[in-house]
């Protein structure tokens, strides 16, 4: 960054956030504070109203602003997402201007349109290692990103899968919804369910007739979303060896469980984490012949049974073709 950028910078900071000592600028603008002592100067000396305060840090006199952009919650939202996912899957040149526009765009913010924007920011993610087009927002994203910024307790039927007797439930749940993640090609709702008192994922083309009700809910303090993934894995670890003709597929297509890839002599080692081994299963099982899974020994025999279940209705099959044959 140059240093007319920095300066700029500067000012949108201070404007932004308030009182900010010089370590704090160096260390945001990577620079040292001997730097930034200069900066604020040729600030003052351009005109700028900065007031300082020793051991405080330095500040914009109250009633200056630069010119304002016009967005609406909606709008800003969007383009701070946009920056956060370009500074998490872009080189650093990228990732250092996503963060500089960031803080213009939060910086031209009335302060309560701000507070609602990080909000959601907060409880907004993306995580997808390829692109994320054709990602679309559906009427039920809004209603739950509204519940999301009104703090609103909300209602809907939702379907349960049992993958090993191919058989779904549905049950009305009321949750709190915290936030809304987009993984593996889908929106997922992460919220605190009345039902299991936990918290809970919720995938939204799995629910029906949303509402939102009157009743508010208090978001835990300590409730982090860029945390949720750490703390949903680990409780069950899946070991799976995959042929050496599939291994670039597999890196290509690999499962949002997973934790550790290494090249082997006899293939390639995928470590994942699960809550419940279902959760995997089917990716596992797209694989077909050309997957071993080494533990746990429960989900080996999962596998195995519906390995042979595919194997009797495709025998059958079969048996039936060649009689017709007869």
């Amino acid at each position: 960054m140059n240093r007319t950028d920095r300066l700029l910078a500067i000012v949108l900071e201070l404007q932004g956030k308030g009182r900010q000592r010089a370590e704090d600028l160096a260390a945001t603008f990577e620079t040292s504070k001997r730097t930034i002592y200069r900066d604020i100067q040729a600030l003052g000396e351009a005109g700028v109203p900065l007031i300082s305060v020793p051991g405080r840090g330095y500040s914009l006199m109250k009633g200056y602003f630069l010119p304002p952009l016009s967005f609406t919650t909606d709008e800003a939202t969007m383009l701070l997402l946009g920056s956060d996912f370009t500074a998490q899957n872009f080189d650093a040149q990228y990732r250092s201007a996503a963060q500089s526009a960031s803080r213009k765009i939060e910086s031209v913010l009335p302060e309560k349109l701000r507070d609602e924007v990080h909000h959601l920011q907060d409880s907004i993610r993306f995580i997808s290692s390829g692109s994320i087009e054709g990602v679309t927002e559906t009427e039920m994203v809004r209603q739950l990103r509204r519940a999301i910024i009104e703090r609103a307790t909300v209602r809907f039927c939702y379907h349960t899968r049992y993958v090993r007797s191919g058989q779904s439930t549905q049950q009305t749940r009321e949750a709190d919804p915290y936030g809304l993640v987009h993984f593996a090609n889908a929106w997922h709702l992460v919220a605190y369910c009345h039902l299991r008192q936990d918290i809970r994922n919720f995938r939204l083309d799995r629910m029906e007739n949303l509402e939102l009700l009157s009743r508010v809910f208090q978001r835990p303090a300590d409730f982090k979303m860029h945390e949720r993934r750490q703390e949903e894995a680990g409780k069950v670890v899946v070991r799976a060896l995959f042929d050496q003709e599939v291994t670039r597929w597999v890196r290509e297509s690999r499962s949002y469980y997973t934790v550790a890839v290494e090249e082997s002599a006899q293939g390639l080692l995928v470590t994942l984490q699960v809550r419940q081994e279902s959760e995997i299963l089917q990716w596992l099982l797209s694989w077909g012949r050309h997957v071993q899974v080494l533990e746990p020994e429960s989900l080996k025999r999962t596998i195995a049974e519906e390995a042979a279940g595919m194997l009797r209705n495709h025998q059958r099959d079969y048996s039936v073709d060649r009689a017709g044959e007869c």
